[in-house]
């Protein structure tokens, strides 16, 4: 197939090789709001292909693997008008030399498949005797991100490189994580590489390999949250979290009657920290991973009849885990928001209210391999049209009810109970919403939808969780990035603010950071590039000159 599926083109964002390690501004058109003055980072993929010197092509098989690259824009005031600078950089060249020299990709990975040609012997040797793990220039890291993260203050990758004094723009630190308890330094302003650390530097118990990418962000304290995940026979789950006043670490609870599974995201209240164990459990107590040397082949196929947990860990006082509840089984990347609200059937009891983007099964992994997304890739027909089905998300919302209430058999687990689904049109992942209503009740969720107009993303959404309605931003051939919500300071109403998104013109193959009105969805404003900013997964935005706290996604 040489011409893009429904004249929808988005090749050109999948296989980036260009960076602007120089400051470029940008040409801004439109009206951009002033309280919109700051920094916007991104992160994730830029290309995935390597000219071995072999005179072979080398291709990273999964989206999810491809060679990190960040971005940053500054979003500077002045004059009565608005200048946006942009540079970039890719994180992992020493990796990607080593793909030019070995004509391969050393130590584990997503979802790369393995050799076809290694034999039964090597692989069970592996598990043994595993391969030396790979220099830590060559780890890659690029999923999320976190500016001053708390606890990280005084661990210094850099070796020199770092910046001295700090940065205008409050910007102290910046880290870049995974779906492993790995995270990078990255130079705020240059963008450069530095060091690897590992959770451990925060907690010694902290050995564990996995963690959600997504660490989740106290809105009032700082206060930083997330799991870390030990695999093996005992899987254990230790819930922690890093105080943004002292930079201390304290472990909240330990988890080990549940499997350990792949969990990108999590969950917070006012009081409470949810862990969801839902579908994607690793086979053998993850042993596989050693086997398959990737998390995607390790996970178990998806299996109806094991319901997901959810696991209530009290966040203030010390409590561990206060309640556990069941319901249907289905998968998911990201969390949206939860909160708590007395319950309709008794005002003295607390209930906790979720909202997830879900997927009914594993599918919707398998279709995010370079071949599946690609407009001009055969094989992303086979995930178009009413064959693509069991890969559609859904936003579905729980009450967990009772929280608060004391039952006989603590450990028993209650019935989550389903609120609401909406339509799958209506409904989107990267899902965000106004940062100002984090742990509080929230009407509004926006967030990337896929309504089959391409192979990928074809528009942005907001969804009224009240009306139950959609409205849209959608241009053909135009190919969006998850939305970061800007709130407008003076602003009372949810959805008053902006939204940042960076787009690719698939026609004229340049990106354009563009800003609409979070309230009816419509341009307001843009900066247009003159070259392609690869399609990544998060971004983090961090107002100008905000120095405290901690931000975290």
């Amino acid at each position: 197939m040489s011409k893009p599926f429904n004249n929808w083109p988005n090749d050109a964002g999948f296989d980036v090789t260009h960076e602007e390690r120089e400051p470029v501004e940008l040409k801004v058109s439109g009206n951009i709001p002033s309280y919109v003055s700051g920094t916007l980072y991104r992160t994730g993929p830029g290309g995935y292909q390597a000219k071995a010197d072999n005179g072979e092509t080398f291709s990273i098989d999964h989206w999810f693997d491809g060679f990190s690259q960040n971005h940053r824009f500054q979003i500077i005031q002045s004059d009565n008008s608005t200048h946006v600078i942009y540079n970039s950089r890719r994180s992992v060249d020493p990796l990607i030399d080593n793909i030019r020299k070995t004509g391969k990709l050393t130590g584990f990975s997503f979802g790369q498949k393995r050799d076809p040609c290694a034999s039964f012997f090597k692989k069970v040797m592996t598990m043994f005797i595993p391969e030396p793990r790979a220099p830590d220039d060559q780890i890659n890291v690029g999923v999320t991100l976190s500016v001053n993260p708390p606890g990280l203050k005084d661990v210094d990758t850099s070796k020199g490189k770092k910046s001295k004094g700090g940065h205008a723009s409050g910007i102290q630190s910046l880290w870049v994580k995974t779906d492993s308890a790995q995270l990078r330094e990255i130079e705020p302003e240059t963008l450069e590489p530095m060091g690897l650390a590992t959770q451990a530097v925060l907690h010694p118990e902290l050995t564990g390999g996995l963690s959600a990418a997504h660490a989740k962000s106290d809105p009032v304290t700082g206060d930083i949250f997330n799991y870390n995940l030990a695999l093996g026979r005992q899987q254990t789950y230790r819930i922690f979290r890093v105080s943004a006043a002292t930079g201390k670490t304290d472990i909240l609870a330990t988890i080990t009657d549940a499997p350990g599974a792949y969990l990108h995201s999590s969950l917070i209240t006012e009081n409470y920290f949810i862990l969801c164990v839902w579908g994607g459990q690793f086979a053998w107590g993850g042993s596989k991973i050693l086997w398959e040397k990737n998390m995607l082949d390790a996970i178990a196929p998806f299996d109806p009849s094991q319901e997901a947990m959810w696991y209530v860990v009290d966040r203030k006082h010390g409590k561990g885990v206060v309640a556990k509840y069941e319901c249907d089984p289905f998968f998911c990347f990201h969390t949206v928001n939860a909160w708590e609200e007395p319950s309709p059937s008794d005002p003295a009891q607390i209930d906790i209210i979720a909202d997830l983007s879900i997927y009914n099964n594993l599918d919707v992994i398998k279709r995010f391999y370079y071949n599946n997304i690609k407009s001009t890739s055969p094989a992303s027909l086979n995930y178009v049209g009413e064959k693509r089905r069991s890969c559609d998300v859904f936003l579905r919302r729980w009450r967990l009810p009772g929280v608060n209430t004391t039952i006989d058999a603590p450990s028993e687990a209650r019935e989550a109970v389903t609120m609401h689904t909406a339509e799958h049109e209506h409904s989107c992942d990267l899902p965000v919403i106004n940062p100002q209503f984090l742990t509080k009740r929230s009407r509004y969720i926006y967030g990337l939808c896929d309504r089959d107009l391409s192979t990928f993303f074809d528009g942005i959404v907001k969804y009224d969780t009240e009306t139950h309605t959609p409205t849209y931003w959608s241009v053909q051939g135009h190919n969006p990035g998850e939305p970061i919500f800007v709130p407008n300071p003076e602003g009372t109403a949810e959805d008053d603010g902006v939204l940042l998104t960076v787009v690719l013109d698939g026609f004229a193959e340049k990106s354009y950071l563009l800003v609409l009105d979070a309230k009816n969805m419509k341009e307001v404003g843009r900066a247009s590039m003159e070259c392609v900013v690869g399609f990544g997964f998060h971004g983090i935005y961090h107002p100008q000159a905000l120095a405290a706290p901690g931000t975290d996604i």
